[in-house]
């Protein structure tokens, strides 16, 4: 068996490959991809037996990662608000709340403000996720049979919403909801339509 072959140092033009290659199977965020590029460069040096020898070729590394996301970021190939745009679609259509999408967002290396634009306000599409919600929780409009302390299961489902992140109002509407009007908002959610109150 051959011995295994020590990878290329990093500079620039491998780096830029390097990005575009992930980005060819992931969404990123400006701070994502940074991080990945710098997991490369140091999987890199820690092959490296002489570390003295490698120093400079690893801070080189580290000064190109900026400019591979900055030139990245002017093709148009990563966008923080596109990232987060196509990431609130679909936290929104899996139940979670505006501040939970938010957190997730900030989280992911997207600045708070442009976190808090992109996830909104639209007190529709956060009535209808809190009924995505409710749906695969099996409470409220969805919840099976009627329970021996029905304020309690209120109390209880209630707690539930609140914890995932929904505000009291939001919450209490759609547990009180029909299911067959929750059905129709998770749908109109589903397709993008816009939800009317």
């Amino acid at each position: 068996m051959p011995p295994a072959q020590t990878p290329p140092p990093p500079d620039a033009a491998n780096l830029y490959q390097a990005a575009l290659s992930y980005l060819a199977r992931y969404a990123a965020t400006e701070a994502g991809l940074r991080r990945v590029l710098i997991k490369r460069v140091d999987r890199w040096a820690r092959t490296q037996a002489d570390r003295d020898a490698a120093a400079p070729v690893i801070a080189a590394a580290r000064k190109a990662i900026d400019a591979v996301i900055g030139k990245l970021v002017h093709a148009g190939a990563v966008s923080d608000a596109s990232f987060a745009q196509g990431r609130v679609r679909s936290l929104l259509h899996t139940g979670r709340s505006r501040r939970a999408i938010q957190a997730r967002l900030v989280a992911k290396g997207i600045a708070p403000d442009l976190a808090r634009d992109a996830a909104g306000d639209d007190a529709g599409s956060e009535l209808a996720a809190a009924l995505v919600l409710t749906r695969r929780r099996r409470i409220g409009p969805f919840r099976a049979g009627e329970p021996a302390d029905m304020a309690a299961t209120q109390r209880k489902e209630l707690g539930m919403l609140a914890r995932a992140g929904f505000a009291r109002d939001t919450a209490q509407q759609a547990l009180r909801m029909d299911a067959l009007e929750a059905e129709r908002r998770i749908h109109a959610l589903r397709s993008d339509q816009a939800i009317a109150d």
